[in-house]
């Protein structure tokens, strides 16, 4: 992202009262620097709805200090609170009140387009100590901060609070300091604290659940309605968080994002009986535009990946070069433009309206009546009718025959996946068990699929000018693997399916 820079921060928090006695720290590090005490000011911006706050993401002007400037502390997905990503943008890029563009663009799903103001200011008087190894270098900084919090002018509350930052998260001596340190300041009558200065001073609504709450999925005598409103909130929330991902350009983003759009299309085909046609239909097929938006990246970095690994198995190291010396430029040029392309799409008002329409679709559920029946009852033959749409599919397969229709099963099988998945916590184990088999199918089809697929753009590489001579002889024995590949898949996925029908006659689907 133009104009940021972006570092993993590992912190912890502690709440102090205003006479506490810092504990000696000279026994946890070879050396202890205690630094001078210098002055802060930090404004907080957000919507009136506080938006940000709610999904655990702060942003703040910050003048003094060594990395004054605008700072956006976002959560980092499978970590605890003590662990965030910030994004800093100089404090040139913006006046108090004028967030920068690069910082709006990340969390513009967010916000409604809602407008971000000033909604808090923080004057901090901050006391560091470095502790450091033996050669010098900086494992943990401990501040010790005396906040002054102002609002619309006034001084309304005056408190205090310590740090404690793992500044190498991933060295050992530096976890075991930032704990030694944790440990004496609990011992000394500190209190754990898990939300930021300006939240604790804005109160319980910045505790308030987001725009799309995570929901508990009901007992299989629930209501279905339930079960639908408790999938279309997971999945929502995991599509918002990989759209900022997206933006954010973070490895596995685009994948994340796509796979969100399709597991919600596949909630709203699966589920299509107990819902509003009409709703329905026009949220799958936006989701279905947002998805090839970001399929053409996708696509193109596993073809990258795969060809220029398929053509290390090559048995002479030169046909390997000569594939990969027009595999990458070619499929490159694709890349970038599709990148392009995807982030247009992202920051279209018909994908801001798309967002919007699925935040309201997760809180209020498009149903007709039938979803206010059991789940026993109403979910689980729609999840048998899925399954029994992909047995129709494979049972059209022939070893020999054309990949068509293998693309067809690999289709109605990710379907029944996602349908067995979108159950899975209202009927338990066993469903689960049959989602796991399904994904290993979808997987191996998804695999052949690939291969297909690599044979066509080969021939397509094959037919520039670059692929003249030995470089085409060379694409031609990719192609000949590629082909074998593609008929080993369909033997893994014959082993495979025996395992997914027991798994379905278990889950009561087959």
């Amino acid at each position: 992202m133009t104009g940021a820079t972006t570092h993993r921060e590992v912190e912890r928090k502690f709440r102090v009262h205003g006479l506490f006695a810092m504990p000696d720290l000279a026994e946890l590090a070879p050396k202890v620097e205690s630094l001078p005490t210098f002055a802060m000011t930090a404004v907080y911006h957000d919507t009136v709805e506080l938006s940000l706050f709610r999904w655990g993401i702060t942003l703040r002007r910050r003048e003094g200090g060594g990395d004054e400037g605008w700072h956006m502390k976002l959560p980092v997905a499978g970590a605890d609170g003590t662990t965030r990503d910030e994004m800093h943008v100089p404090l040139a890029a913006g006046a108090v009140g004028s967030v920068p563009g690069t910082l709006i663009q990340v969390v513009a799903p967010l916000l409604h387009e809602l407008p971000l103001e000033p909604v808090i200011e923080l004057n901090t008087e901050r006391t560091p100590t470095v502790l450091s190894d033996d050669d010098g270098t900086a494992l943990v900084e401990v501040v010790d901060d005396v906040v002054t919090v102002s609002h619309e002018g006034r001084v309304v509350s005056v408190f205090r609070e310590v740090e404690v930052e793992t500044l190498v998260p991933d060295d050992a001596r530096a976890q075991e300091i930032t704990s030694g340190v944790s440990t004496l300041l609990l011992g000394a009558g500190a209190e754990p604290s898990s939300v930021s200065k300006a939240a604790s001073v804005l109160g319980p609504r910045t505790a308030e659940p987001p725009d799309v709450p995570a929901v508990p999925f009901p007992h299989p005598s629930g209501l279905a309605v339930d079960a639908i409103r408790a999938n279309l909130a997971r999945h929502v929330r995991a599509l918002l968080m990989a759209d900022i991902g997206v933006r954010r350009d973070l490895p596995d983003s685009v994948h994340q994002m796509r796979v969100s759009a399709r597991r919600l299309r596949s909630t709203f085909a699966t589920f299509a009986p107990l819902l509003d046609e009409q709703e329905a239909n026009h949220l799958k097929d936006e989701l279905r535009w947002m998805a090839n938006e970001l399929g053409a990246i996708r696509d193109t970095e596993v073809m990258i990946e795969r060809l220029d690994d398929h053509a290390g198995h090559l048995s002479d190291h030169h046909d390997t070069e000569r594939c990969q010396s027009v595999i990458d430029p070619f499929l490159g040029a694709r890349l970038t433009a599709a990148r392009s392309s995807a982030l247009a799409a992202l920051r279209s008002d018909r994908h801001q309206q798309l967002v919007d329409d699925l935040i309201a679709a997760a809180v209020r559920p498009p149903v007709n009546d039938a979803a206010y029946g059991s789940c026993e009852e109403v979910l689980l033959p729609l999840v048998t009718k899925s399954w029994r749409r992909l047995e129709r599919s494979v049972a059209a397969l022939s070893m020999r025959g054309a990949s068509e229709p293998w693309h067809d099963a690999r289709i109605r099988a990710k379907r029944a996946r996602y349908a067995a998945e979108a159950v899975a916590d209202v009927f338990g184990k066993r469903m689960r068990r049959l989602a796991a088999e399904l994904a290993d199918v979808t997987e191996i089809l998804g695999d052949h699929q690939d291969a297909f697929v690599a044979q066509g753009v080969l021939r397509e590489i094959a037919a520039t000018p670059a692929a003249d001579g030995l470089v085409g002889l060379s694409l031609g024995l990719l192609h000949e693997y590629e082909t074998e590949v593609e008929m080993h898949d369909r033997h893994r996925f014959h082993r495979a399916w025996a395992g997914a029908r027991e798994r379905a006659r278990a889950a009561r689907v087959a």
